[in-house]
């Protein structure tokens, strides 16, 4: 499969997931296992993709009133519903698809575009570490450190819980897999989720 047949794949896969997270938002079925603690990590940004959702919104009917020819009012018009659809289903994601903590491994999530299983045993400590994040918007960004290579989930370009792990876990981004040593993530809760992790992996407070 060529480049631009595996790029065209990708998007249809993400469309097509997309648009499941929200069939489980209206459905009020979110993505956790039975017997799983969810954490959110979307509250931060749900604010901001109301104010995008309702602009996208807005452009629908304003481009059927201010375009007077017919042929473009109708490409701006499936264009205008399926970027809104795209944006709504972009949040339901979110909301979904919670970090999940189960019996074996927790589950570092963002919407339907990243899934990492972080198994406890190769969990060394947790720390609350509230920061900023630098560098292009990615959902998965690799940092070097001393220590290695640390890969962060930030949720509008901040994360708030830090995973030191005992062994290097395997992680595939953008930029080709990376061994990392540490896992920095958002959660709403961050204070209670560092507590909670610790309990199950052992470490102090």
């Amino acid at each position: 499969m060529s480049r631009v047949a595996r790029l065209l794949w990708h998007f249809v896969v993400l469309e097509v997931r997309l648009y499941g997270a929200l069939g489980r938002w209206v459905a009020r079925r979110p993505a956790v296992p039975a017997g799983a603690t969810a954490w959110g990590y979307s509250r931060l940004v749900t604010p901001v993709m109301w104010l995008w959702i309702f602009g996208s919104a807005c452009e629908v009917p304003l481009a059927h009133v201010l375009v007077p020819w017919p042929g473009v009012r109708l490409a701006l018009l499936v264009l205008g519903i399926w970027g809104l659809v795209w944006m709504i289903g972009m949040l339901a994601s979110l909301k979904v698809y919670p970090h999940v903590a189960d019996d074996d491994a927790l589950t570092i999530r963002y919407g339907v575009f990243a899934a990492l299983r972080v198994p406890w045993s190769a969990v060394a400590a947790v720390r609350y570490d509230d920061r900023d994040v630098e560098g292009f918007v990615r959902v998965l960004r690799p940092r070097a450190t001393p220590a290695g290579t640390e890969v962060l989930v930030p949720v509008n370009d901040r994360v708030n819980v830090l995973l030191e792990l005992a062994v290097p876990l395997a992680v595939r981004t953008s930029r080709g897999e990376v061994r990392a040593v540490a896992l920095g993530i958002w959660a709403d809760e961050p204070r209670e989720l560092v507590a909670a992790l610790r309990e199950v992996v052992g470490t102090p407070a």
